[in-house]
């Protein structure tokens, strides 16, 4: 038999948009099995909601399987929650106690603005990778997967790299609002890839210069790395910053050339 859980109360933030001032709102939920996700749990209470025709919370979701990267929420003062390595989508309702209060609010950064309730804007995001998170490759026939061989240990690398689903946690983390782990992670996946090299310098030039014009600046508190649901490493952001300074000494020597 599951065990359920009772008199839970919810500190939800209500904004109706991105212009208005927003405030919390309490509400109180019963009967919650452990079993549930935080995201169903959520869709509970919006049925109550509809119910009493009242509004529902707006909050962003999607796969629902840690995929996609939508489910951005601060429960109780932490990126997607209490658990590590977690989205909020795979958060389970086990982790909470009966009577306990939970605080739920949306990112809270400069660069994303709120649409509505917990539903933030991340386009910033997509300016970032629009900017340069690309290669170029010639169309036609389909080459072989296995035709360019790749050391193990650089696949490796991209992988960890290309783990990130861009939820933006490390920015809502970051006391300064910074979106150096996403930037680093996006650059790292292609730049250590023989098939990145092509645009190697000229990436991550256009990609850390669009990323300073929307977010804050890196100070190293590493909030980012322990808030990320894939547990992507700073060393990425050691790695951009050191192609990004190999850019600029590139470009610096090829102007003097002219």
């Amino acid at each position: 038999m599951s065990h359920h859980l009772s008199n839970l109360t919810l500190k939800v933030w209500r904004q109706s948009g991105p212009d208005n001032s927003g405030h919390f709102e309490s509400y109180t939920i019963d009967s919650i099995s452990d079993e549930a996700s935080f995201l169903e749990m959520l869709d509970v209470l919006n049925e109550t909601l509809i119910g009493e025709n009242k509004e529902p919370v707006t909050f962003d979701h999607d796969c629902r399987e840690g995929i996609c990267g939508t489910c951005s929420l601060m429960i109780n003062g932490r990126a997607h929650g209490p658990e590590r390595a977690t989205t909020t989508c795979q958060l389970h309702m086990r982790k909470f106690k009966s009577g306990d209060e939970i605080v739920i609010e949306p990112w809270r950064a400069q660069a994303f603005p709120i649409v509505k309730d917990l539903m933030v804007d991340r386009s910033a995001f997509d300016r970032i990778i629009e900017s340069g998170g690309f290669i170029t490759a010639p169309t036609g026939g389909a080459p072989d997967a296995n035709l360019i061989s790749i050391p193990k240990p650089v696949a490796d690398a991209a992988m960890d790299a290309a783990q990130c689903i861009g939820c933006g946690a490390c920015v809502a983390a970051c006391p300064n609002g910074a979106a150096n782990l996403f930037t680093a992670a996006k650059i790292t996946h292609l730049n250590v890839l023989p098939q990145g090299q092509a645009e190697r310098y000229k990436r991550v030039e256009a990609m850390v210069e669009t990323m300073d014009e929307y977010f804050g600046s890196c100070t190293n508190h590493g909030e980012c790395e322990a808030a990320c649901p894939k547990e992507i490493s700073i060393d990425v952001i050691a790695l951009m910053n050191k192609d990004y300074r190999a850019a600029k000494f590139k470009n610096r020597k090829e102007l003097s050339r002219n």
